[in-house]
């Protein structure tokens, strides 16, 4: 798979820093995933709160999605990203759960490395990310 045709998805945010935590999704199926994974197609640019349910049907947390339609996100693809609760194992069991609907786990810098291929940022924005992971 390569960076225009698989999806990409990762824990944004450190683990134990915060009560939020993001899960962020990049690539042509964020619109399939997010509608199995939210029951419905997200709304673009609207944070709008749903219950995060196991392939059983079962919830997993309840928080906040976010679509934003390609070309108008980080990375000039689809991207979404599901607001929960920030403790490790929600976070895991979340993005275990989008992982079984099709992405594939993210490299450290990749989503800036999408972003630079895309013509979101320049060379030295993209330098400037690698340096801080």
């Amino acid at each position: 798979m390569n960076a225009s045709t698989d999806t990409i998805a990762a824990v944004a945010t450190p683990p134990g820093r915060g009560g939020i935590g993001i899960v962020r999704i990049s690539g042509p199926q964020v619109p399939a995933i997010s509608t199995r994974l939210l029951g419905a197609a997200a709304t673009p640019r609207v944070a709008e709160l749903h219950v995060f349910s196991d392939a059983e049907g079962q919830a997993i947390d309840e928080g906040l999605s976010l679509f934003f339609p390609a070309p108008h996100s980080f990375t000039g693809e689809h991207v979404l990203e599901l607001h929960g609760h920030g403790g490790p194992v929600v976070m895991d069991l979340l993005l275990a759960r989008v992982l079984e609907l099709g992405a594939r786990p993210a490299r450290p810098g990749e989503f800036s490395e999408r972003a630079f291929l895309n013509d979101k940022l320049d060379l030295a924005q993209a330098e400037a990310i690698a340096d801080l992971i």
